[in-house]
């Protein structure tokens, strides 16, 4: 591809994808806070500054528009609250320790989109995306046979992820635009957790010290900034460019939870990643063999 915005593509890809990866080191930072809590400030600093965002865009009636049609809004409210359970289970594997199960989630996450492409959309298989499938469920029978469970948070996260990507696809709104709706929605949820935890006397949007709740705040920013750079890339870059670059998150993530949390790598889990990447390279192939078909 020889478009002169190419190089600002992978740029504004490439921040998105770092931006995501870095989450489990900022999220750490927030250790003390349980994680709905912190799901219920992230959400609402997002709303806060995504309606800031508009404000100064005045892209108002884009919103109001869309918002006002019927099907739009029940896939809309549906795709935020699986973002939002998406969210949550990301702060509970940062919680519980749990980041490398949380990285095969995301590394499921593509082979997943090709599994919902098949089974809701009806689109055909090439032999090397059925085989990536297969390569996929083969590293989940080797969890439940070699570790004795399934990896339910990977598992989980890939599915929330990939459904909520299968709505968003049906839904024309920008990325900012469908944040702002999308936190909205969240936000009731959020509110009433902060109520019902106040009754007991536990202040959800009330950090206890100035240090957590700049880390809130930032976490609004955190949260719409790569949303518009990705935003940004995919005006820019065709398809496989993209499918390159999404697997900057769970590598790094990957890498934080060996190298800097000291999270235990089993043998067996080790294993189930082989399979993975494998499955991955075979869609990635048969992503850029499309693209250079279209092209």
């Amino acid at each position: 591809m020889n478009r002169p915005d190419y190089p600002a593509g992978v740029a504004y890809g490439l921040l998105a994808y770092v931006i995501w990866g870095c989450f489990p080191l900022f999220f750490r930072q927030l250790a003390q806070v349980a994680p709905m809590d912190i799901l219920a400030n992230r959400t609402a600093w997002a709303f806060v500054f995504v309606t800031l965002l508009l404000a100064l865009r005045g892209r108002w009636q884009r919103v109001f528009d869309f918002a006002t049609t019927p099907g739009h809004r029940l896939r809309l409210a549906v795709a935020a609250l699986l973002l939002g359970a998406n969210w949550l289970g990301f702060l509970w594997a940062v919680d519980r320790h749990q980041v490398v199960e949380s990285s095969l989630g995301y590394f499921l996450t593509p082979l997943v989109n090709v599994l919902l492409g098949l089974v809701v959309l009806g689109e055909r298989l090439n032999r090397r995306e059925w085989l990536a499938i297969g390569l996929a469920v083969a590293a989940v029978a080797n969890e439940l046979l070699t570790l004795g469970a399934l990896p339910w948070i990977s598992l989980f996260l890939a599915a929330s992820f990939g459904i909520y990507g299968l709505l968003r696809k049906q839904v024309p709104v920008d990325a900012v635009s469908g944040l702002w709706l999308e936190t909205g929605v969240m936000l009731p949820v959020c509110v009433a957790w902060a109520l019902w935890r106040g009754a007991d006397g536990h202040a959800v949007f009330v950090p206890g010290d100035a240090w957590t709740a700049t880390l809130f705040a930032v976490s609004g920013l955190l949260t719409a900034l790569p949303l518009m750079a990705f935003a940004a890339a995919t005006r820019r870059l065709d398809l496989a460019a993209v499918g390159m670059l999404m697997y900057i998150n769970p590598t790094m993530q990957f890498l934080t939870a060996v190298w800097l949390f000291d999270e235990p790598l089993q043998p067996a889990r080790l294993t189930s990643f082989a399979l993975i990447w494998l499955g991955l390279l075979l869609f990635s192939g048969s992503l850029w063999d499309k693209s250079r078909n279209r092209g």
